[in-house]
């Protein structure tokens, strides 16, 4: 029997001698006892009942068990009402001389029982944090864990929930950890509901710590949805299990307490006694709990409600709050509206001057108003999006300034200036060249030639200028003198007249580029848990110097970061921190290893959050510098990964995942970004690792993989440079080989048979011309 429903048994009255002895058997329940027990006591004093008897038995639910005896000899109201406890009814027997007056009484006790009862009252709290930590390991079988869904439904029936009362998280815990939804999910009932019928049981071991671990450095974060600390909101943590933890639990409970949680300790049926007493908060008779069997969860629930519930003292009290009450567990407090802080009585609050606090964060002036503040820039700059920093205007980039070669912004307007070698002329917005061959397309082949106002061509000594003015040619005609090397046959031939220009295409020169030469920012992930071991982190470290190897460090140039995990996650440095290779190789063997868990998960967040932010020294995605994330692991994670690889390839980030050793190849690939293949290699021991730096920088240098060149115009000093410097290495080369030889002869009759063809073609015209 529930408390608080009625129970009726009565024993129909025997005859046992002249006179009507009745004996009344009464089961009622706790709420109905005080007005029973008045109502026998009016009733028998009024029919002067003196010979009646009576004794009330407290008896336990369930059993037989004799609790207590109370009123012997007469029926005592007051002794009858006391004691209601929770699960406890009453069982009354009075033993009297009714007379034929049964049916009244019995009529009486059904009409006080009838009358109506009091609604119950709405559980009422002051916002709170509650997250449900769910063991969800092999031992609990399916219909066990449909009660421990009742439990939570009926918990989170009883409070206000909504963004700015009570919120709501659930996580289920085994081997692993899974988030069913975060405390910022969900604000209605119907939705949380409708999440925890959903939950699929992990069925695998029981790392109650792990599950600890993680709503401390996860499911009560503000990014998840907590609030504040110093708000101070409850934070609850509701574990609730039914075997022995597999892991340490006692450290990491006292951290979570230590960091502001409250926790309750629920043991089902198998729950270790001294397991809860370790996890839960003091004083330990008020945060743990051992329900004999999961059949019993649902009756404890309504016993805990009662732990959660409290009344609302900002609505009780006059709490003289001037903009918010909060209210708490037994107590209140004031808070005030943004912009403004609260004054020392705790009540009323005062607008803050943030300007002069100097806290605003304006990079020119700031802006005071009530309980707020503006920032604004200097004549000449307009406010960024972040509503703080400034830039100057860009007049240039209006389009308007008619500059004929350069045009440069100051905060008061624009200026024109010239390139090097041109004046600029009193328009203030034309050019002229000092040197006129630097400033017009002049043609000559070989030199240009100034002069006041004007330009001409000069060929080299032996060669003349044609009637172009811009071509030279040697008096022999097409075809020049050259003289073989000591290695050739010392004759003189001739050979056509080539330049860089008629060598390769008039429009593509091709010169290699290099790895280095590329700008990206770089971030290294590296597993630092315990099965990584002293010395295979020794050789990690040196894995992470050999890819620095590859790369030029610099500010403008590649950027590199460091970050390691375990149980949780360390920035060894960010990106701005060093500037050159050495410093960074340096750092990297002064880190020291941290050892525990695999929260691969949580350092995919952390990157994403933090290590490619340009707080620390992530160029702006504006600026189109590739972020590139290397994350190295040699085993299965702890926590999730699927959510933070997703959202770190979708904010822009090139993903990289290198395992070894025990690694998963199912996490690498889902790190790893598209083609799959491309990121992500494994090597089966620490001391094979060299090969993966290779696979890196082939992905990340193309140019190593795809043999791609840059394009350059065959004009450009340089592209000339680099033509006479190959083709004196390759005749070098020839000569060495006694190849010149050939070279010489094949030149020679390729000019020889061009001088014939053009002196038959000159015979044919003066043929022609005979005729």
């Amino acid at each position: 029997m529930r408390v608080g429903e009625p129970a009726w048994l009565l024993a129909l009255p025997q005859a046992s001698h002249s006179h009507e002895q009745v004996a009344l058997t009464l089961l009622v329940s706790v709420s109905s006892c005080h007005a029973v027990g008045l109502a026998l006591e009016s009733f028998m004093r009024h029919k002067r009942l003196s010979e009646a008897t009576s004794d009330c038995s407290l008896i336990s639910p369930g059993s037989k068990d004799l609790v207590g005896t109370f009123g012997k000899d007469s029926v005592n109201a007051t002794e009858l009402a006391i004691s209601p406890s929770p699960g406890i009814v009453w069982s009354c027997r009075i033993m009297m001389k009714l007379l034929p007056v049964a049916p009244l009484l019995l009529l009486l006790l059904m009409t006080l029982e009838a009358r109506p009862k009091p609604a119950a009252l709405k559980c009422r709290t002051g916002p709170m944090d509650i997250v449900f930590v769910i063991d969800s390991s092999r031992s609990v079988r399916p219909f066990e864990f449909e009660t421990m869904r009742q439990f939570m439904m009926d918990i989170i029936g009883s409070l206000d929930v909504g963004p700015n009362a009570t919120r709501v998280g659930v996580i289920q815990y085994s081997s692993q950890v899974q988030n069913i939804f975060s405390l910022k999910t969900f604000f209605t009932r119907a939705d949380m509901e409708k999440a925890i019928n959903s939950i699929v049981p992990l069925a695998q071991g029981t790392m109650t710590g792990l599950a600890i671990q993680y709503a401390m450095n996860v499911a009560f974060t503000t990014q998840e949805g907590a609030r504040p600390l110093h708000k101070k909101i409850p934070r609850i943590a509701i574990i609730v299990t039914d075997g022995r933890p597999q892991d340490r639990v006692t450290e990491v409970a006292t951290q979570a307490r230590n960091a502001g949680i409250e926790i309750y300790a629920v043991g089902i049926q198998r729950a270790d006694m001294n397991s809860l007493r370790a996890m839960a908060s003091p004083p330990l008779e008020e945060h743990v709990f051992l329900v004999e069997s999961f059949e019993l969860i649902q009756q404890f629930g309504k016993q805990f409600q009662d732990k959660l519930c409290g009344v609302d003292m900002c609505v009780e009290r006059e709490h003289g709050c001037q903009h918010s009450c909060i209210s708490t567990p037994g107590s209140f407090y004031c808070e005030c509206n943004p912009g403004y802080r609260l004054n020392v009585d705790g009540r009323t609050c005062s607008p803050i001057d943030a300007c002069a606090e100097g806290r605003h964060g304006c990079q020119h002036h700031c802006v005071s108003a009530r309980g707020s503040y503006s920032c604004r820039c200097r004549a000449g700059y307009y406010l960024n999006q972040d509503k703080r920093s400034c830039t100057m205007i860009d007049y240039c980039s209006f389009g308007n300034h008619s500059c004929q070669h350069e045009c440069v912004s100051i905060p008061s307007g624009h200026y024109c200036r010239c390139r090097s070698g041109f004046t600029l002329q009193p328009d203030g917005r034309s050019c002229r060249a000092t040197d006129l061959c630097n400033g017009v397309d002049h043609g000559c082949e070989f030199k240009c030639v100034s002069t006041d106002g004007s330009y001409h061509c000069v060929c080299p000594d032996g060669q003349q200028l044609q009637a172009d003015g811009k071509a030279c040619s040697s008096p022999g005609g097409p075809c020049g003198v050259l003289k073989p090397s000591n290695h050739a046959p010392a004759l003189a031939i001739f050979t056509p007249r080539l330049t860089p220009a008629r060598l390769v295409p008039s429009h593509l020169s091709f010169v290699p580029t290099e790895c280095g030469s590329g700008h990206v920012d770089l971030v290294m992930v590296i597993d630092g848990s315990k099965s990584v071991r002293p010395q295979n982190f020794e050789l990690v470290k040196q894995f992470v110097n050999r890819i620095v190897d590859l790369l030029e460090v610099s500010p403008h140039g590649t950027r590199v970061g460091l970050v390691q995990y375990s149980s949780r996650v360390r920035t060894e440095f960010p990106l701005n921190k060093y500037h050159s290779a050495d410093e960074i190789k340096k750092a990297v063997m002064e880190v020291e290893y941290m050892e525990k868990g695999t929260m691969t998960g949580l350092a995919l967040k952390h990157m994403v959050e933090h290590s490619f932010s340009e707080l620390e020294g992530a160029r702006p995605l504006s600026h189109n510098v590739p972020r590139i994330g290397l994350v190295f692991t040699d085993g299965r994670s702890q926590d999730d990964i699927s959510e933070w690889a997703r959202r770190a390839k979708e904010s822009g980030i090139v993903m990289f995942a290198v395992g070894v050793g025990k690694a998963v190849e199912e996490e690498l690939r889902a790190i790893a970004s598209e083609p799959v293949e491309q990121h992500f290699s494994y090597s089966a021991d620490f001391t094979t690792m060299t090969h993966l730096v290779e696979n890196f920088k082939l992905n990340i240098c193309p140019e190593e993989s795809k043999g791609e060149t840059e394009i350059r115009s065959p004009c450009e000093c340089e592209a000339l440079v680099q033509f006479q410097t190959n083709t004196v290495a390759i005749l070098q080369s020839l000569t060495e080989k006694n190849i010149l030889y050939t070279v010489w002869l094949t030149v020679s009759l390729a000019c020889l048979l061009a001088q014939m063809t053009a002196r038959l073609e000159d015979l044919e015209k003066q043929i022609a011309k005979k005729k």
